[in-house]
C-alpha cells in the first residue's frame, strides 16, 4: 500500500474530489495547489478543463507539465503567484500552510468551487503527519472558508489508511439574480 505522500504524487485522484468534481462549470480553470505530479490535474484535464499547478519541487513540476501549465513556486517563503486571478476551482489535497489559506479561497471564481481535503487534528495518533503546523484542529477549514456556501464537510477518521482528515466542498456564489436557482446544483455520486 501506498503512503500519504506517494498517493499524493501520483496514482488515482482522491476519492473527494471525484465525488465533488460535478460542481465544475463545464470548462472551468482549475488551479490545483501543492500539485505533486498532478494527479488532480490529470483528471480535470481529461475532462476537459484547463488546469494550472503549482509546486515547489522541480521534479512534481516536470511530470505535472504534462497535464497543463504548472508554476514552479515556495508559497510558503515567496510570494503567491496567483494574486488577482481567480479560478473555476481550487483543488488542495494533503496541504496545509495557514498564511496561504485566504489566498487559495480568494483565488475561487464567483460561481466557482473549492475542494480541500487534508489532514485533521488526531492524525499524530496514527501517522504522519504529525506535528500541529501540518494538522487542521476541529473547524478550521470551516472557519476558512466564510463567505462560501459549504455543500459538503467532513471531519474524521478513515481507516484505510488510517488517518484523520478534514475535507470540503464549497462554492462562491456567483451573485444569482432574484428567482433564479443557484448555478450548482448537487447531483447523485
Amino acid at each position: 500500500m501506498k503512503d500519504a505522500a506517494t498517493a499524493h504524487g501520483s496514482g488515482a485522484p482522491s476519492e473527494w474530489i471525484v465525488r465533488w468534481s460535478h460542481l465544475l462549470a463545464p470548462r472551468a480553470s482549475v488551479l490545483d495547489v501543492a500539485c505533486g505530479s498532478g494527479r488532480h490535474m490529470r483528471w480535470f484535464a481529461g475532462r476537459g478543463h484547463a488546469v494550472t499547478g503549482v509546486d515547489r519541487s522541480p521534479e512534481a513540476v516536470a511530470a505535472a507539465g504534462a497535464f497543463g501549465r504548472v508554476v514552479e513556486a515556495d508559497i510558503e517563503s515567496g510570494p503567491w503567484p496567483f494574486a488577482g486571478q481567480a479560478f473555476g476551482a481550487v483543488v488542495v489535497t494533503h496541504y496545509l500552510w495557514r498564511p496561504r489559506m485566504a489566498d487559495i479561497v480568494a483565488a475561487v471564481a464567483p460561481g466557482g468551487v473549492l475542494l480541500y481535503e487534508t489532514f485533521a487534528a488526531g492524525n499524530e495518533t496514527v501517522g504522519k503527519p504529525s506535528r500541529p503546523d501540518f494538522l487542521l484542529q476541529p473547524g478550521e477549514l470551516l472557519a476558512a472558508c466564510t463567505g462560501l456556501r459549504v455543500v459538503a464537510y467532513e471531519d474524521g477518521f478513515e481507516p484505510e489508511p488510517a488517518r484523520f482528515v478534514q475535507r470540503i466542498a464549497a462554492v462562491r456564489e456567483a451573485g444569482n439574480a432574484p428567482g433564479q436557482p443557484p448555478r450548482h446544483a448537487l447531483k447523485g455520486n
